[in-house]
């Protein structure tokens, strides 16, 4: 089941009809072990206690231990609340699409089937928009009526004009807009390009996962001698001869992209990629599958 055009007039009803969908998975599928990889990503200080056999040496307070000649550690409780926020690139090279559906109209599926995922789990979620324009930020939100209000307020949003600049993300403002092990789910083209200023900083603050939709085109150039396609990064039209060089060309550029998105996500559980032609539900329930299979904190979120 996929959404028609982000761009209907009624984006919120549409939500609306895959809410069932959601709701279904969260309680069936993947039942309670989907609730349990929303809760408890993270862990937050709360005191220092003395230090007893059997606890983690490497929550050992150094500083606490010289001063008071005794080793102590510092003791954390788990958060029980998730906020997840997503940050989607909207790029104008996602306004392309040699089938039913853009690149850009497949991700923001994604992105609203994901805040639907924290309604129905009572989790806060939010975004940032980041446009050629400048970014757009929601703060996070509990409830279904809001974040439901919200992920329509994304999915309506217009799409980049041709040819316009690359958006620019605003991490320094990221890096303070969710408290500390909030989930941060990065969407976007991730064409090749050097890692953002102060990525590692974000790493360190959130658990970071990323979000991509492929084109098949993308992933294998079709089998013509000649191809003219639209290129909306340009705003013009570009043909392909079919040649060698092209296809080399079109390898490097695929190898180079997937090398910069793994770089950005090391862990294979921290990645999703799907093709505009895939059930775009069923990937993102396979994803969580995959995830909570794994065990341990690298099946949570």
């Amino acid at each position: 089941m996929a959404l028609t055009s982000p761009q209907a007039k009624n984006p919120l009803a549409l939500l609306r009809q895959l809410e069932w969908r959601v709701r279904h998975a969260v309680e069936n599928i993947l039942s309670g072990e989907y609730r349990s990889a929303f809760r408890g990503r993270g862990m937050e200080f709360d005191q220092v206690v003395r230090y007893e056999f059997g606890d983690d040496v490497r929550d050992i307070d150094w500083n606490v231990t010289a001063r008071l000649g005794e080793p102590y550690r510092k003791k954390f409780v788990e958060e029980r609340e998730v906020t997840l926020l997503l940050v989607l690139e909207d790029s104008p090279s996602l306004d392309f699409g040699s089938g039913n559906q853009s690149k850009r109209e497949a991700l923001i599926e994604l992105a609203g089937l994901v805040m639907l995922l924290g309604a129905v789990n009572g989790d806060r979620v939010g975004f940032v928009h980041a446009t050629p324009e400048g970014p757009v930020f929601r703060e996070p939100v509990r409830g279904r009526g809001p974040i439901l209000q919200a992920a329509a307020s994304l999915m309506g949003r217009a799409a980049p004009p041709p040819g316009s600049a690359a958006p620019v993300i605003p991490w320094k403002f990221i890096a303070k807009a969710a408290p500390k092990h909030s989930v941060l789910l990065w969407l976007g083209d991730f064409p090749p390009r050097p890692e953002p200023d102060g990525w590692l900083v974000i790493r360190r603050r959130y658990q970071t996962m990323g979000f991509r939709v492929d084109d098949p085109w993308e992933r294998e150039l079709p089998g013509e001698r000649s191809l003219t396609a639209y290129d909306p990064a340009s705003g013009r039209l570009v043909t392909l001869e079919g040649s060698a060089a092209d296809r080399e060309a079109h390898l490097q550029w695929r190898n180079q992209r997937a090398e910069n998105f793994e770089s950005l996500f090391p862990d294979s559980l921290s990645r999703l990629v799907v093709s505009t032609e895939e059930d775009r539900f069923d990937a993102l329930v396979r994803f969580f599958h995959t995830r909570m299979r794994a065990g341990g904190s690298r099946g949570r979120w």
